[in-house]
């Protein structure tokens, strides 16, 4: 009699459901680190008008932001791109969705490229060309000239790419008013001051990630001491740079009083760096770093209506 043969059942990859592949597609965009550069856009978008604003300029500073988030996560995507390879191998990006393969290079590029594509046709059309214009320059200089040209060539490329990293203010101040002023270069001033210490403290604990990846990042090609001493010496010359908004008549003594109490922090924490090193203090550094600019720019935003 013949055997009956039983199927044989080879096991299938699950089909993502579309909740999933929609939070793939969110976690390129670098949620947290876009939260922040809107919010510094809507900063210079407030400083911009003087007084309480009208509802055409919260329809426009509305629209302007949704298109800066909409160009800064087609520039989050793109990076995320090209430095699979290098997010592969570092802890602390080696969950993104394009370093893992859960998302073809062809979905990224696509993505990022609609995106940018998106949130240019809207700032060019319901904004200012000049807006437009200005956020995807920050776009090139983020995902072409920093990822793909700075970072992997030089231990510097935190202090020259730190200038996409600074436009946001200068965005919102064009948005509203269709012209870059002074004092929009002195917020853009403070966040390229303020990028290195930031960022080469976070470098500090997450250096072997650095070497592994083959990236020259400040502590990777210099040691470990002489970054912590640049953190301290950018750190003083951060907090002449917060000054700045109260000297040149942009803010009051609210500001300065803040600016001055957050300064002081920021510098406590990179003197303490400097002189006895450890992880957990580079750690807390970077965190506090967050919170420095974060107050800073809110102190400016409250100081702005009390005038």
């Amino acid at each position: 009699m013949k055997k009956m043969s039983t199927p044989v059942h080879t096991p299938s990859t699950p089909v993502p459901s579309m909740a999933s592949v929609l939070r793939q597609f969110y976690a390129l965009t670098k949620p947290r680190v876009v939260q922040l550069i809107v919010f510094c856009a809507l900063i210079g978008m407030v400083l911009a008008v003087p007084g309480i604003p009208s509802w055409a300029d919260l329809q426009r500073g509305l629209l302007a932001c949704i298109g800066i988030w909409l160009v800064a996560g087609a520039a989050a995507a793109f990076n995320c791109l090209v430095e699979k390879g290098i997010d592969a191998k570092m802890k602390r990006t080696a969950w993104r969705p394009t370093a893992r393969g859960e998302l073809s290079d062809r979905q990224a590029l696509i993505f990022s490229a609609v995106l940018c594509a998106a949130g240019s046709v809207l700032l060019w059309f319901t904004v200012n060309p000049l807006t437009m214009w200005l956020t995807f320059a920050t776009f090139v200089g983020y995902a072409v000239v920093y990822t793909v040209i700075l970072k992997p060539l030089t231990p510097q490329n935190i202090v020259i790419g730190g200038a996409s990293g600074a436009m946001p203010p200068v965005l919102g101040w064009a948005a509203m008013t269709d012209n870059v002023g002074p004092e929009a270069l002195i917020l853009f001033l403070i966040i390229f001051l303020w990028t290195p210490p930031h960022f080469w403290a976070l470098a500090l604990y997450r250096v072997e990630d650095y070497r592994k990846a083959g990236l020259p990042m400040l502590p990777v090609t210099h040691g470990n001491e002489f970054t912590r001493l640049q953190i301290l010496l950018y750190t003083f010359v951060l907090f002449a740079g917060c000054l700045m908004p109260f000297a040149y008549g942009m803010s009051g003594w609210l500001y300065l009083a803040v600016a001055v109490a957050v300064s002081l922090g920021f510098c406590g924490y990179a003197f303490a760096l400097w002189r006895h090193y450890s992880d957990a203090l580079a750690r807390r550094t970077f965190r506090f770093s967050l919170i420095h600019l974060s107050v800073l720019f809110a102190a400016l935003l409250v100081d702005h209506y009390l005038l």
